[in-house]
C-alpha cells in the first residue's frame, strides 16, 4: 500500500516515532533524480531524508486513526504476556524486533509485557530503557490520534498498570 505524505503531515517512522514531514526535495544521485521526504522526529528533532519510493520499505506509515486507539488500550489492559518464560536477552531481542516493526499494536504489547513483568521481578537495564522507549512511542502517537495532550495519555496508561493485578 503506497502512502503519500504532504508537508505538515505527521507520520510514524519505525523505532524513531512520530515525525513531521517538513519538506520534500529532489536530488540527483548517480545520474538519477530521486525525490525525498524530509522528516523531523518530534521527540528528538533529528532530521531524516527518505526516498519517496522507499516509504513502504522503511515502514513509514500514517498515524493510526482515532478508532484504533481503543484496540491499543485493550492490548494494554490484557494480562497475557506475549513472550513469557524466555530469558531476558531473548525477550529483549523479540521486543526489539516488535518495536522495529513500527506497529502501534506490537509496541503496545511490548509496553504491556514489560509493565506486567516489572510487577514480579526487576527488569534489566536494557528492558527498562526499552519500556521507556515503547511508552514514549505510544504516548506520542496516541496523543496525536486522539487530539489530546500527552499527559492525558500517560495518565490513562499509568491507571492501567497501577490497578491491582487481580482486577
Amino acid at each position: 500500500m503506497d502512502v503519500n505524505f504532504n508537508i505538515g503531515d505527521k507520520a510514524v517512522y519505525p523505532a524513531h516515532g512520530v515525525a513531521e514531514v517538513v519538506g520534500m526535495e529532489t536530488r540527483e544521485i548517480g545520474g538519477n533524480k530521486t525525490t525525498f521526504y524530509i522528516l523531523r522526529i518530534l521527540e528528538t528533532g533529528m532530521k531524516i531524508m527518505i526516498p519517496t519510493r522507499n516509504v513502504s520499505t522503511v515502514g513509514l506509515r500514517s498515524i493510526i486513526p482515532e478508532h484504533d486507539v481503543r484496540e491499543v488500550f485493550s492490548i494494554l489492559k490484557s494480562k497475557e504476556i506475549a513472550v513469557e518464560g524466555a530469558t531476558w536477552n531473548r525477550r529483549y531481542r523479540e521486543y526489539m524486533d516488535k518495536i522495529k516493526t513500527g506497529s502501534v499494536f506490537e509496541i503496545a504489547e511490548v509496553l504491556r509485557d514489560l509493565c506486567l513483568i516489572r510487577k514480579n521481578k526487576e527488569l534489566s537495564f536494557g528492558e527498562r530503557k526499552m519500556l521507556d522507549t515503547a511508552r514514549q512511542l505510544l504516548v506520542k502517537e496516541l496523543a496525536i490520534a486522539k487530539r489530546t495532550k500527552e499527559a492525558k495519555i500517560e495518565q490513562e496508561i499509568d491507571k492501567i498498570f497501577s490497578a491491582p493485578a487481580h482486577a
